[in-house]
Formats: structure tokens, sequence, C-alpha cells
């Protein structure tokens, strides 16, 4: 419906804004329990020989995803991390830095 109270309407807007915020935190909630998900034990059974090594190198990258994660946090700036992104090679790097810029720029609307 329409309205003409400009209040009324500030209102709407910043329950709108309030609705989106928290979309945002469940997306970013779901985001990192399935980034930190552990490697399912029948793919485990499938690769017993290069298992040991494929546990190493994920856990380097887990390692790397979480240092990556710390310094998008320090990061105010959407152009810095729009060059970040460019430059990531890995899809979960790409997928960390491009909910740091929605996240940014929910908290610039706000």
């Amino acid at each position: 419906e329409a309205t003409l109270d400009l209040a009324e309407r500030r209102r709407i807007r910043s329950a709108i804004r309030e609705l989106q915020r928290q979309e945002l935190e469940r997306d970013e909630e779901t985001l990192a329990s399935k980034r930190f998900r552990p490697e399912r034990s029948s793919h485990r059974q499938d690769n017993k020989e290069n298992w040991p090594q494929s546990q190493r190198l994920e856990e380097e990258q887990q390692a790397a995803l979480a240092a990556l994660s710390e310094q998008l946090e320090a990061i105010t700036s959407v152009e810095e991390l729009t060059k970040l992104l460019r430059a990531a090679g890995e899809y979960e790097e790409r997928k960390l830095i491009r909910a740091a810029i929605r996240k940014l720029r929910a908290e610039e609307i706000e």
C-alpha cells in the first residue's frame, strides 16, 4: 500500500534494512558452517593412499582461509576488496571476499 506519511515510510525502510541485515547474517553463518564441514568418511575410504596428503592440504587450505577471513575483517574499503577479488584464484577465497563486500555494503546502507 502507498502511504504519504514520511515517518511511516522511514519506519518501513528501516524495518526492511533490518530484515536484509538479518538475512545476510544468516547467510554468512550458513557459509561459515559449510566452509568448515569435516571430510566425509566414505570419501576417505575411497582415497586411502592419498588421504594423509589430501588431509594435510585441506588443513593448510582451511588455515589459509581462516587467515584470509581475519584479513578481510580489517579491510574497510570495497575497492580494496574488489581488487582482492579480482586477484583471488580459489573459489573459496572469492566466496569469502564476496561475503565481506556484501557485509560492507550493508553497513554503508545502514
